[in-house]
């Protein structure tokens, strides 16, 4: 507003002049208001719409005018104002060519003279300059008049001085200014007149970088003769010019410390060293022994991002040098230690600098440098960059071919010398005190094969086809196999480990093939056969281009592996200790173990052949002996089918997919397809635990053999026919099989076991599906599953195998252990302290063990220490030694203790962890219940899952589970809800199942009563009405007639269709559902559950509509009593009951309603809630009912209703509006009786003067009552004393004292003085008067 003042005082009379043409538009002028806006999209409309109505009218005056006021506006004091009118003053320069820029140069250095203008405005008067010289940048026609350039840059000189307001603004204008200028103008111009500021290029960044923008811009014009008489040398980067040179960069990497971006004039440095080849110099000068020899911060992290920045400007060995260098090392130690929470973190920053590297550079050398660089940055053998790096997605196929190349390389001849590794600060202190040093081979490896498994499991990287099978190939070879001998037919027998593998490269090896395998499964087509997708066909995954799937090439080369013994060797034979079981067992133990194996098999519905059981014995003691099996001998051989037969086995499982392969070629089928994955994945994981798969394999043998043999119509032979009576169906065993399989560790086999299962769906047997459900039977979670507890090891092995990332989480973990500071040890000892603590704690919180308190007694009494009432001895009388040898046998007593509890703990925690197991093996076995329920939704077999899943429902909901066993309950309950209840497709052909059903809903529905949980028995009702709809089956065919009715209307006959229902059974059975819920307080059942009964089944309703019109007046309570009126008002709002009661039926209902009404609203006191709401739910049927018989014009005597309703006013106290009282008058507005209009009286000033003072203001102390106040300030001051303390004088010296202080107080505080002075208050005189004439009397 002050600017504004000035400029008026300076032109009043040219505004006088030409206030009468802007009078008349005000839409002109609120352009400029809009200018100063903080919202900068209003403020882009307003330059748009001023340009656009100045070019539309083109106005002299209007021109002139807006030339004032946006130069006038570049000093507005608002901060946000000022961007707007120089953007605006630059757009209409732009716009108005004609207007001459030394005009508006001359008018800004007029209006914000800094030698005119006032001290405190001296601030928006620099503004107003630097904003006006950016307006006229903007305009894009500095370089049409070289004499304004100059006077900007003169003028932008002036304004350096000012960095207390300006900072470096001025200079950087200045920079921008030299980017469109031409060299002609520069030369001629401004080169004698920046003299000045260039040879001040090493004091300020900003200068500097004014320096290389000339230096680039105008390289005719600064030659090195130049250079050297402004400089005094003639190029920028030599010796003498570093540590002017770090020092400016020292100073613009703290100048951006908040921003965290590189600052341009670090990038314009390499550029220029690059340009005059002095980058070594500057690299290992200015940057390593410069910059990085600070304290770690802006220093290191500018360095580190000129790192990221130059790597397009690098050629091949600058970029090797720069990679392998003091930096990287650096960066390398920033990124381990930034691990630790709350630590700047500037990786992902590198990470975008890689990325957009690697998008723009088309030089395959170029990549695989930067890639083989970062990826050689280890600390202690493990590379900082993690394994799954999303960069290489932009890699070129070349790049991608030989940085595999370099990683397998790496693999097999690791060498550390080669790498760019280090060692943390902690890490180089810990090195003393470590017996043992981490093997950094072993830690390479594991990041090696997580990268290589990354490669193929990241689908945007361009890999082919062959590059896929070499790394899964690699990968496969050396977790199972070893070479011995190089063959041209395997290439990987030809390189040799310089290291050996070990036990745990090998464990990496071996989880990664199989995450591998499964990443492999969900590959799509390569874009070499991208031909299906250019067709819009349906994407095909886990197959190569010729259709094969990828695991049939591994399963080939496996079988090439093994057929060439003499080239590569299986790592795995006979361990030790399996060698030494086999000696050491007797025979009895090993007949004990026989009967053991035969119980649990048979437990779990398999049998067990006494003529195909073998057995083989090694440095037999007694070879006249034989082994039995509950009697029977067991016959014995020579080579056991374990390792030693894999190969006859494998070849058995090759021939097994030839053939189905062969049988697909004639009629390809998903259960063939399925088969042969299952297979596959089966023969691939014998490699892994060929002690567990091997009896699966040849049980899936076959189960696929009788399963071909059952579609062949071919006679089968007696001793066949006889195998198969005697032996489980063959899909009985597929789903043992599947079982077992489901147990292992793996999603692929997950995946495949469910893709086998929905193959075999149609063939499953009742049998089948009691085995699947005998494992989520909750009353079998106490026994024992072997199946499931021997997979513990496995299952740590998945967590590992799974996700890679957590791998690199955990060593990353490790890293930031070791990168404490040394301070943190004193730290470590207090928390040491503490857990002895709590340990201390939870010993004294357990239960005292009667066996320990009985050996503490007999510790003390053998060492004397016991005091005894004859003897009075006590512990002083033990000498020294006696002492010793009672402290020695404490601590031994304790220190068994603690053991014991300790077993205790391990034991309880082992339990858990089975139980997890055993959940976690259910919510895999669901896999295979889900896909029943989907695949074979109208088998009858599908209502044998509605009992065990209710019975898990129920199991869960009443046990406290944790995160595990919710989500287990979770998808159980979406599964028999949302997949089974709700089906479409359900059974449609019960004939035979009638009795059994009809009971299984007496069952559900008399079990849905006993419960106590609603939400429990919302399945169990949800279930009764699936079963009702099983029952009913499918609607009879409507007859073929021409009228068409609509779709959504059943007819009467379909309503009354209940196909296989015992409509009197399964009436009678919800008629006592429903009477149980109006008859008990506490039941489970809820009114929504009968009226989804009533929308689903309306005969059931109308049976059912007796019960309840009777429980509108029987309810065993109020509530019970409303409930029934949503009932019968649900029930009679139904379309399809009104058709089925269409008619007298009708009336006559409406009657019963009617006469149930009249006696439900007959109440006396209505003060309760539930009798309020009760009432509500009445008269909402009764506002139906009476709603209905007058549309429909039925005869029904209403009279009776209309008395009740109109006595109902005396009962009940109505307010001005509630549910209560809209709804009574909706259903007398029926009537024809309107609500009575309550008129407005205004309330009476003397009755409630009159009231006010009776009023109690609650427990106030006198002084802070609003009649002390009004006396403080209206009586005297000696009076104030005397009138304070009498009404407190019976009431103790306490009442004295605070009243004095309250006197003081209010005295003192003249903001309450204006409220206790007001008199015009008649209600607060009164009061005054009154209280004043009780002070008198008293």
């Amino acid at each position: 507003m002050s600017t504004e003042m000035v400029e008026l005082s300076i032109q009043t009379a040219e505004l006088v002049r030409r206030a009468g043409v802007l009078q008349q538009n005000r839409v002109f002028l609120d352009f400029f208001w809009d200018l100063a806006k903080p919202d900068q999209e209003v403020r882009l409309k307003a330059v748009e719409d001023l340009i656009q109505y100045l070019k539309t009218n083109n106005k002299a005056d209007e021109l002139e005018y807006t030339f004032k006021r946006l130069v006038d506006g570049l000093a507005h004091t608002r901060d946000t104002a000022r961007p707007g009118f120089s953007l605006a003053l630059g757009q209409v320069l732009s716009a108005f060519e004609d207007v001459s820029l030394q005009d508006i140069l001359n008018r800004i250095k007029e209006k914000h003279n800094l030698q005119t203008t006032k001290k405190k405005l001296v601030r928006n008067a620099l503004f107003g300059n630097l904003f006006g010289v950016l307006a006229l940048q903007q305009s894009s026609r500095l370089s049409k008049e070289p004499q304004v350039v100059l006077g900007c840059v003169q003028l932008l000189q002036s304004l350096t001085q000012h960095r207390q307001h300006l900072k470096d603004l001025p200079t950087k204008t200045m920079t921008d200014i030299l980017h469109e200028i031409p060299e002609e103008v520069f030369e001629e111009v401004l080169l004698s007149a920046m003299q000045t500021d260039l040879a001040a290029a090493f004091r300020t960044p900003e200068q500097l970088q004014l320096l290389l923008v000339a230096l680039h811009r105008f390289p005719q014009s600064l030659k090195p003769k130049k250079l050297k008489k402004l400089l005094g040398s003639s190029t920028i980067i030599n010796a003498d010019n570093i540590p002017k040179l770090t020092e400016v960069l020292k100073t613009a990497a703290r100048s951006v410390k908040k921003e965290h971006v590189l600052p341009g004039v670090a990038l314009d440095l390499l550029k220029l060293s690059l340009k005059e080849g002095s980058f070594q110099l500057f690299w290992n000068k200015g940057i390593i022994d410069s910059m990085l020899k600070e304290h770690l911060g802006p220093t290191h992290y500018m360095s580190f991002r000129l790192l990221g920045s130059a790597l397009p400007l690098l050629s091949v060995a600058q970029l090797k040098e720069v990679l392998s260098g003091q930096v990287m090392m650096l960066y390398g130690e920033h990124v381990v230690s930034a691990q630790k929470p709350g630590r700047y973190k500037l990786a992902p920053e590198m990470d975008t600098y890689v990325s957009d590297f690697l998008q723009g550079c088309l030089d395959p050398e170029k990549q695989l440098s930067v890639m083989v660089g970062f990826s050689s940055l280890t600390n202690q053998g493990y590379p900082v960059v993690p394994s799954v790096w999303r960069v290489v997605q932009h890699l070129q196929p070349a790049a991608l071919q030989q940085y595999v190349v370099w990683l397998k390389t790496m693999f097999l001849r690791p060498e550390l010398d080669k790498l760019l590794d280090f060692n943390t600060r902690k890490q180089r202190v810990n090195q003393e005190r470590q017996e043992q040093k981490e093997d950094s081979i072993f830690r390479l490896r594991k990041w090696i094969v997580a990268r290589l498994s990354s490669l193929i499991d990241n689908h945007q990287v361009k890999r082919q086809e062959d590059l896929v099978m070499d790394v899964a190939r690699f990968v496969f070879f050396h977790a199972f196999f070893t070479a011995k001998k190089a063959s041209a037919d395997i290439p990987e027998t030809t390189e040799k480990l310089s290291v050996p593998l070990d036990d745990r490269t090998r464990a990496v090896l071996v989880n990664s093939f199989f995450g591998l395998l499964l990443s492999m499964h969900h590959l799509h087509l390569t874009n070499d056969s991208a031909e299906d997708e250019a067709s819009n066909q349906k994407r095909v995954f886990g197959v190569t281009a010729d259709g094969t799937m990828w695991i049939y090439h591994l399963v080939q080369y496996a079988q090439v592996l093994l057929n060439h013994p003499k080239q590569a060797q299986s790592s795995q034979p006979f361990t030790p200790e399996q060698g030494q079981a086999w000696d050491s067992e007797s025979r009895e133990q090993v007949e004990e173990k026989l009967e053991r194996w035969r119980f649990v098999l048979e437990r779990r519905g398999r049998k067990v052949s006494r003529s195909k059981t073998e057995y083989m014995c090694v440095n037999e003691r007694d070879p006249s002996g034989r082994v039995r099996l509950q009697g029977e001998e067991i016959e014995k051989v020579e080579d056991f089918k374990y390792l030693g037969s894999t190969v006859q086995l494998w070849r058995s499982m090759m021939e097994s997919v030839a053939s189905l392969k062969k049988k697909a070629k004639k009629k390809l089928s998903e259960e063939n397809t399925a088969f042969q994955q299952l297979f596959l994945l089966v023969g691939l994981h014998l490699f892994k635990a060929p002690e567990e798969l091997l009896d699966i394999m040849k049980d899936l043998q076959s189960c696929v053999d009788r399963a071909n043999e059952k579609g062949n119509k071919k006679k089968k032979t007696r001793a066949t026919e006889k195998q198969e009576e005697e032996g489980p169906h063959w899909v009985e065993v597929m789903v043992d099989i599947l079982l077992s399989l489901l147990s292992q560790p793996s999603r692929h086999i997950r995946q495949v076991c469910k893709t086998v299962f929905s193959s075999i769906c149609p063939h499953v047997t009742a049998p089948a599906l009691s085995a699947i459900l005998d494992v989520l039977d909750p009353a079998k979670d106490d026994e024992e599953d072997g199946v499931v507890v021997v997979m513990d090891d496995y299952k740590n092995q998945e967590k590992t195998s799974d996700d890679d990332d957590e791998e690199l989480e955990d060593d990353e973990s490790d890293q930031e252990d070791e990168e404490e500071d040394d301070d943190d040890h004193d730290d470590d000892d207090d928390d040491d302290e503490e857990a002895m603590d709590e340990e201390e704690e939870e010993l004294e919180e357990e239960a005292v063990d009667q066996n320990f308190r009985l050996e503490m007694m007999k510790v003390l009494q053998q060492q004397n220490a016991l005091a005894t009432e004859e003897d009075g001895s006590s512990d002083e009388d033990l000498d020294d030694e006696a002492m010793m040898e009672l402290d020695k046998s404490l601590a031994a007593l304790f220190s068994e203790q603690k053991k014991k509890n300790e077993a205790k703990k391990e034991e309880k925690t082992k339990i858990q962890k089975e139980k997890m197991l055993v959940r976690d093996f259910k919510i895999k076995v669901l896999d295979l219940v889900e896909v029943f329920v989907n695949r074979q939704a109208g088998s009858p077999l599908v209502l044998g899952f509605v009992e065990p899943l209710l019975a898990i429902i129920d199991r869960g909901m009443r046990s406290d589970s944790n995160q595990q066993e919710q989500d287990f309950l979770r998808r159980t309950a979406d599964i028999f809800r949302n997949q089974l209840c709700r089906s479409k497709v359900y059974c449609r052909t019960v004939d035979d199942q009638q009795w059994e059903l009809h009971e299984l809903l007496d069952k559900l529905m008399t079990k849905s009563q006993k419960l106590s949980d609603s939400s429990v028995c919302l399945y169990y009702f949800s279930a009764s009405l699936y079963v009702v709809k099983v029952l009913r089956g499918p609607l009879p065919a409507p007859p073929e007639t021409k009228e068409k009715r609509p779709t959504n209307r059943a007819s009467a006959t379909e309503l009354k269709f209940m196909g296989n229902v015992d409509m009197d059974r399964v009436t009678a059975i919800f008629r006592g559902a429903l009477s149980s819920y109006m008859s008990r307080r506490k039941s489970p059942l809820t009114t929504q559950m009968f009226t989804d009964l009533f929308n689903r089944f309306p005969i059931l309703c109308v049976n059912l509509l007796d019960e309840a019109l009777q429980c509108i007046t029987s309810g065993v309570r109020p509530h019970q009593q409303g409930q029934a009126c949503v009932l019968v008002l649900r029930a009679m709002q139904n379309r399809d009951v009104q058709r089925l009661l269409s008619g007298p039926p009708w009336i006559s209902l409406c009657v019963k309603v009617t006469d149930q009404l009249v006696a439900s609203l007959q109440v006396s006191d209505t003060e309760t809630n539930v009798m309020k709401e009760k009432v509500v739910k009445t008269l909402e049927l009764c506002q139906f009912l009476v709603k209905h018989v007058h549309q429909q014009k039925l005869t029904v005597d209403l009279e009776p209703l209309k008395e009740v309703l109109q006595s109902l006013t005396r009962a009940v106290t109505f307010r001005k509006t509630g549910q209560l009282e809209d709804t009574y008058w909706a259903v007398m507005k029926l009537f024809g009786v309107m609500k009575p209009k309550v008129e407005k009286i205004k309330p009476d000033e003397n009755n409630e003067q009159q009231q006010v003072p009776k009023k109690k203001k609650g427990f106030l102390p006198e002084t802070k009552k609003r009649k002390k106040r009004m006396k403080l300030v209206l009586e005297p001051a000696g009076d104030k004393v005397t009138s304070m303390n009498k009404p407190a004088a019976g009431k103790g010296q306490g009442k004295k004292k605070r009243s004095a202080d309250g006197a003081t107080a209010s005295q003192a505080n003249p903001a309450k003085k204006s409220k206790t002075q007001s008199e015009s208050n008649p209600i607060r005189k009164k009061k005054h008067l009154k209280q004043k004439e009780k002070g008198e009397k008293k």
